[in-house]
């Protein structure tokens, strides 16, 4: 090798580890000129679009979201750059700092090829529920991602890369305390990561519960707070109204006809929650804002038996406060019902951050609030504004003329569409296997048909994604982030903007979230605690970005999949 090719190899390296020096820089900084936070305290709102925290501003408390607003750093114009925005993506991508395509979790269910039957995201058959009682939530009605489950067990394995929490565990040698706590399975599971230890609310008992995954027994300390049976107290009462109705912005609007009634729970308030042996019981605390006050006092608990933020080793908290997606699926995010929500879910995170305070401070302490996912009005609200919005039924394709003409064309005499399990379409066992069949000509014929559906705006094969020789357009590189080819499948659909199913096993939900348009994208990114100076910040960022920054803001290497960027403002 000659000087000058020395030299340029040299060069080239020096670029290539420009952007590494940078971050190493900032993190060594950090590092150096202050002293580490005792505790990351990382919440996330399941379907807090970003508008949310803002919306009811003038009626806020001051501890909650006023705090993290006004003492905060606000990144308010922050993203999920996936096309599918559901529960486990989202909640996988705050952990890990990595698109679905590298972590692997490209929906809350997708199609097993070798058994033809639908996975739950992290189900797991190798580990069990520790509660003999604690089976799989059969009354779980809103939720049929999770009756889709074979398997009570439950475990971070399918996720592909490391998290945050799994990397501040191995920089500390397995010292640090890692923990995950949520009304949902996978909002705990997958913020704990591998490393760390996950509860979630189970509504067969009403008790928080885990797998021996993580543990053979309980802690001392869950045995005793289940004993408490927190869930009953709510037995016989009702979510009433906070406020008097008149205050409200949708206080004229209680009972609107899109609104779901599960199980007795009504479309006005009050809402009853009945006896506390009833069927719904457990699920009905869910789509209130009951469920988030049972996962607080848990995670408070956790907090003080954990000893978290005890000594000079930095420990993880993750809550993931659910009612929210539960109180926009039923009843829409425009509606007096998730008003109120957001209202009480401010008060809940006031006493959490006074209890944080009072247990650890929060100037040892970092916080860091965001989203799985937004979500979108109904199209009942939006239709009365002229706003053209509406639901879309799978079941129907296959009976199509459309389809019809494909199975002609391509000699299919069984079926052509196995399943639709959002947001993929798959196509038939046998049509796959059938070597007679042009594949790529039969997906590209499929596109082509399905593209002109009503309601579908886009359909992009899993061939085309592979080749990768697709428009440079914002939505293909959506759907490309989504594309990881063993759980992916057959055609990626993408729905109009406020088109969406609303049809779950039966049950019809007001709206559903998992589209790339704003309104499901767009989640509220804040910073605050540890002596950070208020800010607004309002350049685009995205949500592959928290765990890089958290992770360089401790000076300790990103997850292995991550690729967001490490937001500066934090070390300013």
């Amino acid at each position: 090798m000659n000087s000058c090719t020395k030299m340029r190899l040299s060069f080239v390296g020096m670029l290539l580890l420009t952007p590494l020096l940078a971050t190493n820089s900032i993190a060594g900084d950090n590092d150096l000129g202050k002293k580490k936070p005792k505790l990351i305290l990382q919440i996330t709102v399941d379907q807090l679009r970003g508008d949310l925290p803002t919306r009811y501003y003038d009626r806020l408390g001051e501890g909650g979201f006023r705090y993290l607003w006004e003492k905060g750093i606000v990144f308010s114009n922050a993203h999920h750059d996936h096309a599918n925005t559901e529960t486990i993506v989202g909640h996988t991508t705050l952990a890990t700092g990595a698109q679905p395509s590298v972590h692997g979790m490209v929906g809350n269910l997708w199609l097993d090829r070798e058994t033809g039957q639908s996975t739950y995201n992290i189900e797991d058959s190798n580990y069990k529920l520790i509660s003999k009682d604690a089976d799989v939530d059969a009354n779980t009605e809103i939720d049929p991602t999770q009756r889709a489950a074979r398997s009570e067990g439950r475990s971070p394995s399918a996720i592909l890369v490391t998290t945050f929490g799994d990397e501040l565990k191995a920089n500390s040698g397995g010292k640090a305390k890692v923990f995950g706590v949520s009304v949902k399975d996978r909002g705990a599971v997958s913020m704990a990561g591998h490393a760390g230890k996950a509860f979630w609310f189970s509504k067969a008992n009403g008790e928080f519960v885990t797998s021996n995954y993580y543990f053979d027994q309980y802690p001392q300390w869950v045995s005793n707070w289940n004993s408490k049976k927190i869930a009953q107290q709510y037995a016989g009462k009702t979510w009433e109204l906070l406020h008097n109705k008149e205050s409200y912005l949708f206080g004229d609007t209680d009972d609107r006809e899109w609104e779901t009634d599960v199980g007795g729970f009504g479309r006005v308030f009050p809402h009853s929650y009945g006896a506390g042996d009833g069927k719904y019981y457990t699920t009905l605390l869910t789509l209130s804002p009951a469920g988030d006050e049972i996962a607080l006092d848990f995670a408070k608990t956790l907090l003080v038996e954990e000893k978290l933020g005890k000594d000079e080793i930095t420990d993880y908290l993750s809550i993931s406060f659910s009612s929210t997606d539960y109180v926009g699926h039923i009843f829409g995010a425009s509606s007096l019902e998730a008003e109120d929500n957001i209202l009480r879910l401010d008060r809940s995170l006031e006493k959490l951050f006074k209890f944080v305070d009072q247990e650890v401070g929060l100037k040892n302490t970092l916080i860091v609030l965001s989203a799985d996912h937004g979500g979108p009005d109904t199209p009942g609200y939006l239709n009365s504004l002229n706003i053209p919005a509406g639901y879309i039924q799978p079941d129907s394709w296959e009976k199509g003329a459309a389809i019809s003409r494909l199975k002609k064309q391509f000699n299919i005499f069984g079926k052509l569409i196995e399943k639709y399990e959002h947001p993929y379409l798959y196509l038939s066992k046998s049509v796959i296997n059938n070597k007679e069949i042009d594949r790529q000509a039969l997906e590209e014929a499929v596109v082509k048909e399905l593209s002109v559906f009503p309601g579908i705006s886009m359909a992009v094969s899993s061939t085309a994604l592979q080749r990768g020789n697709l428009p440079d357009t914002h939505l293909y590189r959506a759907v490309l982030n989504n594309f990881y080819s063993k759980r992916s499948g057959d055609i990626y659909l993408v729905f109009e903007p406020n088109w969406f199913i609303n049809d779950f096993d039966g049950l019809t939900v007001a709206s559903t979230h998992g589209s790339p348009w704003n309104y499901d994208t767009y989640v509220p990114i804040v910073f605050a605690g540890a002596g950070l100076d208020a800010e607004t910040v309002t350049r685009k960022i995205h949500t592959v970005d928290i765990a890089p920054t958290l992770s360089a803001y401790l000076g300790i290497k990103a997850p292995s999949g991550a690729f967001g960027n490490v937001l500066e403002e934090l070390f300013d």
